[in-house]
This record gives structure tokens, sequence and C-alpha cells, in this order.
């Protein structure tokens, strides 16, 4: 089904439909709460593992990078890798999971424009992603005595990455027609650009042709974004870091749009 034209003039509830797009943003929070433990616990576990299993093999050993002990640089990393991996599997696996119960058509055919779609999809994935990072956040405070050096920033950064993340999420479960060709787009797309990102080392130290390649990385801009906000330290300007992380969701997101009004892999 098709979405309603924009040309038939203003619908009855206005040229917004705030229910509507506030509705299908609930639906999306409540699908990743009514299982809790799987979407906010298992990743505050697995970043705790990742923190761990680093600090025993070279924590001890490893000296400062950028000026901050080694274990403290690595967690605003694994933070922001947690984060932007779960708003992209909030969006993927949401429409996926619509098109292989050929239930999508129920998405499709509530008067809600492209635009309104698009918004409420991501906005669960951004209010998942958000929710694990203050999890991630409090853990990293408790066991590592980690304060927040510039709040606003980690904030700006984490809702910019996930709204980043969650369009390249509607894009791979747009293309996908089951979870294997889903799981094909993360593993071979997702997992490298973030885990070659900056997540566990700085940039400068790669040789120039690599760090090169990392600076047109969108991933390495977000999670070194996230990296000064919580330790005031990075390795780009953050503010060319958030404008090159806005400009490409912009692009993401145009697709997305795109899209859902031609109905592009959606329709029946």
């Amino acid at each position: 089904m098709s979405q309603p034209s924009e040309s038939m003039g203003v619908r009855r509830f206005g040229r917004v439909n705030w229910q509507g797009t506030w509705t299908l943003a609930e639906r999306e929070v409540r699908r990743f709460m009514n299982v809790w433990a799987q979407t906010i616990v298992a990743p505050l576990v697995t970043a705790g593992l990742f923190l761990l299993i680093f600090n025993i093999a070279i924590g001890p050993t490893r000296g400062d990078v950028m000026g901050v002990p080694f274990m403290q640089f690595l967690a605003p990393g694994i933070l922001t890798m947690t984060v932007i991996q779960n708003a992209f599997s909030n969006t993927s696996s949401s429409i996926v999971s619509a098109k292989v119960m050929g239930n999508i058509v129920d998405t499709l055919m509530p008067p809600l424009s492209a635009t309104e779609t698009v918004v409420g999809y991501i906005a669960g994935g951004i209010v998942r992603g958000a929710l694990v990072g203050v999890v991630i956040l409090i853990g990293m405070a408790l066991f590592l005595g980690m304060g927040i050096a510039n709040p606003l920033w980690v904030i700006v950064f984490v809702i910019a990455g996930s709204t980043f993340m969650g369009a390249l999420g509607i894009i791979a479960s747009v293309y996908a027609n089951k979870f294997d060709q889903l799981a094909t787009i993360a593993n071979f797309v997702v997992t490298p650009l973030a885990f070659l990102s900056g997540t566990f080392y700085s940039i400068t130290s790669l040789p120039p042709v690599l760090e090169m390649l990392s600076r047109i990385n969108p991933f390495f801009y977000i999670i070194d974004g996230v990296r000064f906000g919580v330790l005031g330290v990075s390795d780009s300007d953050p503010w060319l870091g958030l404008g090159f992380t806005c400009a490409t969701s912009a692009i993401l997101l145009g697709i997305c749009i795109r899209w859902f009004k031609t109905g592009y892999r959606l329709k029946p």
C-alpha cells in the first residue's frame, strides 16, 4: 500500500500527524522494552566483558592514550559502539520482522506520510540507544569512577549517532527480505566499520593511508565525539564530527523517506 499523497491537501488531522507518529514511536519503544533483558541488560554485560577482557589482557601494560589511562580511553568507545549497534538493531529488526511475517502493510496503511513513518522508527532507535548509553554510563561511574567532562556533547552525539544508525538500519532492512540478508549487512558492513573507527585505539597511531580512510568513516566521528564528551579529548574537532555526522544522517534519511514514499521493496 502506498503512503497518502501529499497533493491531496491538508489532512483532517493537520499537516503533521503527531498522534500517529507518536504512536509508532511508542510501539517501537514498547517492542524492545518487552524484552528489556535482551535489549538493555545484555548490551551492558557485553560492554562489561569487553572492558574486563581488555583490562586483563593489555590494560596493566598499556600506557596512556591521548593523556588518559587506557581503560578510561577505551570505555567511551565501547559505550558508543554498543549504543549505535542497538539503534541499528532496533529499526532493522522491526522492519525485517514485519516483512517476514507479512504484516508490513499494517505500518504502510495508517495515514502517516513517509517522513512521519521514518521519524517514528528513528525515534524508537534513539530511545533504545540512549537507554543503553545511560545504563553503561552508570556502570562506568560505578566501576571505573569515571565522570563526564561535557554532558551536552555526549547527549548530542548519542542522538546524532543513533539517528545515523537508525536510518542505516531502515535502509538495510528495506533492502533485506529475510534475516539472513540483514545479518550479512550487519556482519560485513556495520561491524567492520564500528571496529575500525577508533573504538579501541587513537587513529593517529595508524599509518597515514589508514588514518585518512578512518577520517571518512562516519562511525569514527560518532565515537570520537562521545569520547570528547566523556573525557574532554578527541582525535578531531567535535564540531567537524558533528557536521559530518549530521550531513551523512541527512543523506540516509533522505533515502529512507524516498523508499517509503515509493514503497521500494516494501509493497507486497
